[in-house]
């Protein structure tokens, strides 16, 4: 009896020249569903509101459209509710940004100690962050209502008197900038957290081995090794605060950001002048000097940044 070996299937080899094509070419096929969606949903959004910025275009009839060159930007210099939403956007964004970092560092800073249930507060910063923006806002306008607000009640109890929440123009600012600061400062505080967990504890237990308190590690310690992760928070916070829309809109409900635009914003300033008042063109203006605003904002951070760090390096 004789056993016979089947034959192997024969598979055909790719060419050498296709083989190494392949090789060069998988990698962007790989990628290649990102960037046609970035470039579908962001670039190509990009330019064309950069486009319409350059022509005269109505809502109503967009497919008209007049040629203005730079008027429409030339037109935003001289409209003083353009720079009132300027300097309040630059205004709630100091107010807002820089308490919300001071308090999610001293967050971070007590979270990083080993304390009881502690993984539930860590689980409960991100709370606000989760929470809709709508009723968050919506909470907020109840509280710093004049006649029946919590604020004012309490303001009331130490001795105060009510106070105009929605009218006044500092006081509707601190009203929109507590909002912010109550939804963002529990994320920037678990990224901190996150930051201060990645530091060495030699450099800690070296500290306390030279008598340093808490404080001073935390000053000569946490905060030099922090310093990658504060300057990505101030980017980001920088960034929001000036794409700031949803807390002024819903606030008081008004597009105009108050009687006397008090609150409105770049970007409230936005929707206005396309869905308010209908020039899509101005509109793309707006949103194009909010991207170099936050070109210009951000350069400057990274600007200060590096030059922090070339003069320790010099030392």
């Amino acid at each position: 009896m004789t056993f016979t070996a089947s034959a192997k299937p024969v598979v055909p080899s790719r060419p050498p020249a296709v083989r190494r094509a392949w090789r060069k070419l998988s990698p962007y096929a790989y990628i290649a569903p990102f960037f046609t969606l970035f470039a579908a949903f962001g670039l190509f959004p990009l330019i064309y509101t950069a486009f319409v910025s350059l022509y005269r275009v109505e809502l109503q009839t967009p497919g008209d459209m007049e040629w203005r060159g730079l008027g429409n930007y030339t037109a935003l210099l001289g409209d003083e509710f353009f720079w009132t939403a300027l300097r309040n956007t630059f205004t709630i964004g100091v107010i807002s940004t820089v308490p919300q970092l001071v308090m999610a560092l001293g967050l971070a800073h007590l979270l990083n100690y080993r304390l009881r249930a502690r993984t539930f507060l860590r689980t409960a910063m991100l709370l606000p962050y989760a929470t809709s923006v709508a009723a968050a806002t919506l909470v907020f306008a109840q509280l710093f209502g004049r006649d029946f607000g919590l604020i004012n009640y309490v303001l009331g109890l130490v001795g105060f008197g009510p106070v105009d929440w929605q009218t006044g123009t500092v006081a509707s600012q601190i009203a929109v900038s507590t909002i912010v600061v109550w939804r963002w400062t529990g994320y920037n505080a678990l990224i901190y957290l996150a930051g201060m967990q990645s530091i060495p504890t030699e450099l800690y237990e070296a500290a306390e081995m030279d008598g340093a308190s808490r404080w001073r590690q935390f000053f000569h310690v946490t905060l030099p090794g922090l310093r990658p992760t504060i300057l990505f928070t101030v980017v980001v916070s920088t960034i929001g605060a000036t794409q700031l829309f949803g807390e002024p809109l819903l606030f008081e409900g008004s597009i105009s950001g108050g009687i006397s635009h008090q609150y409105q914003t770049l970007g409230l300033y936005m929707y206005e002048q396309g869905w308010g008042f209908f020039h899509l063109g101005r509109a793309a203006a707006i949103a194009w000097v909010m991207f170099l605003l936050i070109l210009v904002l951000v350069g400057a951070n990274a600007l200060i940044a590096r030059r922090r760090s070339r003069k320790e390096a010099g030392r």
